[in-house]
């Protein structure tokens, strides 16, 4: 009983013995290297820049009065398409005091100047027709009417038009009724119906009773920074993502850009402006939407290209590591070309069936796999 029990322990800690030198052993042990492995592949190559600004109106135009008064009635709102000449609003002229009564003054003058004309004219003109008097006497009363008749219409016209607006010549109110003067779409109304506004005139901007734009011709207004104008010129086609519409993007051409730039948090900015191409969009472009302008310094369409971490550089020359058998490597000298910082055209030393070393996987080996 003695001998078995020995037995039995003695196996025991052999068992124990084997296994820490098997646990040690294998603690010891690396897990081999396995070796990722990419194939190039054709992609569009696209080195560009950004620009960040919004999508405005080329033409956006503030209509403004030509006469101070109060607003009577607004024919528009906000949306609506007008044509130019179309009716804006009415405005009701409150005649000012002072230009009132001179204009009255002058008118009740001219009417007496008139009536004193009209009755030497006819007392001349029996004197003529008796033979009294000789034409050429008689021409001087007959100018002195037509001029007095004259002043009287001008007066009495220059009255109408500081009350009203309109005059009996012109036959219509060309300075109360406010039209559009371009064709487009009403942006913004500004005012309402009984605010005051003020002329447009030479020391004054005038009161903005409403904005029309035309919506079917847009541009881009940005700003580059001041490292990136000088790789930038007119005529260059620019991506154009707006912020509110998603996945979509839309073609422009570069038109403008600003030979000043000015400061902006500390960075000098340049304006730039682009057309945008709006043939095939279907979306409604507001005005004023953000966007950002990726402004293409140059293309290339369906070349061969690889990631741009793949490659190996030692002095001037650029390498691939390339498979040659089951996870053997040799090094290759490729000839690159543009890159837009992923991805990179290859112009030769590789072509699409090697397999090109990409990044290191480590093999799982049980319990002791480092």
């Amino acid at each position: 009983m003695k001998t078995v029990l020995k037995v039995v322990l003695f196996g025991g800690l052999l068992v124990l013995f084997v296994y820490t030198l098997f646990f040690l052993w294998s603690k010891d042990q690396e897990a081999p290297v396995i070796y990722t492995t990419e194939t190039p592949f054709r992609t569009d190559i696209i080195k560009k820049t950004v620009a960040t600004g919004s999508v405005v109106p080329r033409k956006e135009i503030e209509i403004k009065p030509q006469v101070s008064g109060i607003v009577q009635e607004i024919y528009v709102e906000a949306g609506d398409v007008v044509k130019k000449g179309d009716l804006i609003a009415k405005v009701k002229i409150i005649p000012d005091m002072v230009t009132l009564n001179n204009a009255e003054n002058r008118m009740n003058r001219a009417r007496i100047a008139y009536e004193n004309a009209e009755r030497d004219y006819k007392r001349n003109k029996n004197l003529k027709d008796q033979g009294v008097i000789a034409d050429v006497d008689f021409q001087q009363f007959e100018l002195a009417l037509r001029n007095a008749e004259e002043e009287l219409e001008s007066a009495e016209a220059n009255l109408q038009l500081i009350k009203e607006g309109v005059t009996k010549r012109s036959g219509k109110s060309t300075n109360t009724l406010i039209r559009s003067t371009i064709d487009g779409m009403v942006l913004n109304v500004a005012i309402k119906e009984g605010n005051s506004v003020i002329e447009s005139n030479t020391f004054n901007d005038g009161t903005s009773i409403a904005t029309v734009a035309d919506m079917n011709d847009m541009i881009f207004e940005g700003n580059v920074d001041e490292s990136e104008v000088g790789k930038i010129r007119q005529g260059m086609a620019l991506i154009l993502k707006i912020g509110a519409i998603e996945s979509k993007t839309y073609d422009a051409t570069l038109e403008y850009i600003s030979p000043k730039g000015v400061a902006v948090d500390g960075a000098i900015q340049f304006e730039i402006r682009a057309a945008l191409a709006m043939n095939d969009t279907t979306e409604f472009i507001r005005a004023g939407y953000s966007a950002n302008a990726d402004i293409v310094l140059e293309r290339k369409d369906d070349v061969l290209s690889i990631h741009e971490s793949l490659l190996l550089f030692e002095g001037d020359s650029v390498f691939v590591e390339v498979e040659t058998s089951a996870q053997q490597f040799k090094k290759q000298q490729v000839k690159v070309g543009l890159s837009d910082g992923i991805n990179i055209e290859v112009l030769s030393g590789v072509d699409e069936n090697v397999q090109i070393k990409s990044g290191v996987q480590m093999e799982e080996m049980g319990p002791g796999a480092q």
